[in-house]
């Protein structure tokens, strides 16, 4: 992946959902109830990928040593939905997990967050393609003008509004509302 050095946001047309999904190992030795949990997800995962409808990025990580979790944005809600309900890999873990693993040497979660256009901010620098960044339809557009600040991607922002320099002051802000910093901390 090849690292921008530029202050990027990402824009994308449209309301998307952010979906985040893991699992938590209670019973480390109880490996034969928890492994299939957690060979299933990036099976679900490669599914998901091979007929991407609706889903836009996925991103794994291991929260500690016995927590793993995705990070997806979708694009609808009902996309997510029909993979759920469609998904072989989906309803037959789910089955399983209802049934037979329903034991408790393993726990898992989700949530879905339903984001509607406009309504997120994102920055990014020194940083690859990542999260919203890196999902299908989305643009990277530099940081800069109204995109300078938080409330400026918000769309909250009556331009006078400036990033905090390193010392955590306001930038001093020019008469057509562009910050005059020197390389302070723009978030």
């Amino acid at each position: 992946m090849n690292v921008n050095r530029e202050r990027l946001h990402a824009e994308r047309e449209g309301d998307f959902v952010v979906f985040l999904v893991g699992m938590r190992i209670n019973r480390l030795r109880a490996v034969h109830r928890w492994l299939p949990v957690f060979l299933s997800a990036p099976r679900m995962v490669r599914e998901q990928e091979a007929d991407p409808v609706g889903l836009l990025e996925s991103r794994s990580m291991m929260v500690s040593p016995r927590e793993f979790q995705f990070v997806q944005y979708w694009e609808s809600f009902e996309a997510l939905r029909d993979y759920a309900r469609e998904g072989e890999e989906h309803r037959s873990m789910w089955s399983r997990f209802d049934g037979d693993l329903a034991d408790g040497a393993v726990g898992i979660w989700h949530e879905t967050y339903l984001v509607r256009e406009d309504e997120y901010e994102t920055v990014y620098r020194n940083m690859p393609a990542t999260g919203l960044g890196a999902a299908s339809g989305t643009d990277r557009v530099p940081a800069t003008g109204q995109r300078e600040t938080a409330d400026g991607r918000l769309g909250r922002t009556d331009g006078l509004d400036a990033p905090a320099t390193a010392g955590g002051e306001a930038a001093a802000v020019a008469a057509d509302g562009a910050s005059a910093t020197n390389g302070g901390d723009r978030r």
